[in-house]
């Protein structure tokens, strides 16, 4: 065999995976851009090994990663957004509803139940970004409210864990009621002294995260999330004046006192039972 055709341009080339096998073997981080396999990744809970970069996860790997096995129970997954407005941008609110639903297999943006984290009962509410960009809409709100009123009937705390771009533009002003609706139900849960921790991960923008994202008693950030309110393009041109470094992160926020802590993924199980265990729920 000839050696030059052998290690030739073509010979190499074909011996490389397509591009549909790639992804379901290797995955690179958004930051260092190193590149893993996926396992690996996965048994790291999708948080980098070289770098710490904290991935985005879906709703299965958050209560894998938190809930005592088999202990969740969802509530209220038969609520399902409608289209008061007969709202239409570049495609439909009814065709982006069904696209979401397809998507992720559920009905809304946010799941919500009840469960166990290391023995300690508690409500648990969870975004799904991949629903629409995780927004907060009529039914979200609903759902979050009822979770709170659970909490408040069992006598339990009450954990949200946010993602999420803000408001859902396609519902006008339901989705911004959803603000005030939310917050007054975590009102009446603070009358009743039953502790409510605040999750923020990547990202926690707009209407969630001017209202119950960071009304919690206690507010955890994951490492590096992004959580504001405003774009940092928009502030930018609004102020005219540049950002400092780590501007809206989680690191920058907790250095200003706008949140409690900023907990690794892979702590934050035990984070969340002690502090509930703390607060005596």
């Amino acid at each position: 065999m000839n050696l030059l055709n052998l290690f030739s341009r073509n010979s190499i080339t074909k011996q490389q995976p397509t591009k549909s096998e790639a992804p379901a073997h290797w995955i690179k981080c958004q930051s260092c851009q190193s590149l893993m396999y996926y396992k690996e990744i996965e048994n790291q809970n999708y948080v980098c090994p070289k770098c710490g970069y904290h991935l985005r996860i879906g709703v299965k790997e958050r209560i894998k990663l938190l809930v005592d096995d088999g202990t969740f129970v969802e509530f209220d997954d038969n609520l399902k957004p409608i289209d008061p407005l007969k709202f239409v941008d570049k495609k439909s609110y009814a065709k982006r509803i069904e696209e979401g639903q397809q998507k992720t297999g559920r009905s809304s943006s946010v799941v919500s139940g009840e469960c166990k984290i290391n023995e300690v009962p508690v409500q648990l509410v969870i975004f799904d970004f991949a629903f629409m960009g995780g927004s907060l809409g009529s039914v979200e709100g609903e759902k979050i409210v009822r979770a709170v009123n659970r909490a408040i009937e069992n006598k339990q705390g009450l954990i949200i864990i946010s993602a999420s771009g803000g408001a859902r533009m396609q519902e006008s002003t339901f989705s911004l009621m959803q603000m005030s609706k939310t917050s007054a139900a975590l009102a009446k849960l603070a009358k009743h002294k039953l502790a409510y921790i605040s999750v923020l991960t990547d990202p926690t923008m707009g209407g969630v995260s001017a209202s119950f994202a960071t009304l919690g008693d206690v507010i955890i950030a994951e490492p590096g999330a992004l959580i504001g309110f405003a774009g940092q393009r928009v502030i930018k041109q609004t102020i005219g004046s540049d950002l400092p470094d780590g501007f809206q992160r989680a690191e920058f926020l907790l250095e200003k006192g706008s949140i409690d802590m900023v907990v690794n993924r892979n702590e934050l199980k035990k984070t969340l039972s002690d502090i509930l265990t703390l607060l005596k729920v």
